[in-house]
């Protein structure tokens, strides 16, 4: 188990969540709410459930798909530099589930996406840098294991700018049942747009 993994099990397990509780605690950091661009991952601790090989895949086209509705960020490729690094992982209402990690099961050498509004297509240009998330799962081949982890989908985010974004404390975490699916709306990612939209809403001056 890696150190990174630790502390979101133990998340898990205590159900720190975005609840309505939570959400009303939360502030964005001025940085956060300057960002213009955004890059997606794949959690590189997550491997691809058996029974739903793509199921990451399609979360992380899911909330891109989203974001590019949203259009409050500017989608780059992997290994490019962002000011935000989004990572996604599903769940299934498990801890421990079989999983294949490694190779190039989540890897993309380029993406065509459309919505009703936007259309992106990219190519990844040369190798990421070492300190890239999206790196870590071709440090080794197709392999098979047993997994543990949050049971739930997770959409956490990340700083680009610190020289290993998955290394340093997240900006913000939201851990729901089937929030990185659309019906019709990614729940992970309204969650995060109405966060936004609150931090930016004028203060109202309190009577003296």
């Amino acid at each position: 188990m890696t150190v990174r993994l630790a502390p979101l099990i133990l998340a898990a397990l205590l159900a720190i969540s975005a609840t309505a509780k939570d959400k009303k605690k939360s502030v964005l950091p001025e940085d956060v709410l300057r960002a213009q661009t955004a890059r997606v991952v794949i959690d590189p601790e997550a491997g691809e459930p058996l029974n739903q090989p793509n199921a990451n895949a399609m979360a992380r086209d899911n909330v891109e798909k989203a974001l590019m509705e949203w259009k409050r960020f500017r989608l780059v490729m992997d290994g490019e530099a962002s000011d935000l690094v989004i990572v996604v992982r599903t769940g299934d209402g498990k801890m421990s589930r079989p999983t294949m990690r490694g190779g190039p099961i989540d890897q993309r050498p380029g993406v065509a996406q459309s919505t009703d509004s936007s259309i992106r297509i990219g190519m990844q240009q040369g190798q990421p840098p070492m300190g890239d998330p999206s790196t870590r799962p071709q440090d080794q081949g197709p392999h098979m294991g047993t997994e543990i982890g949050p049971s739930e989908d997770m959409f956490v985010v990340y700083r680009g700018s610190a020289a290993d974004p998955l290394d340093s404390p997240p900006v913000w975490r939201y851990i729901k049942k089937d929030c990185l699916r659309p019906s019709p709306l990614v729940p992970a990612v309204e969650e995060f747009r109405k966060l936004i939209a609150d931090a930016e809403k004028p203060k109202v001056p309190k009577n003296p």
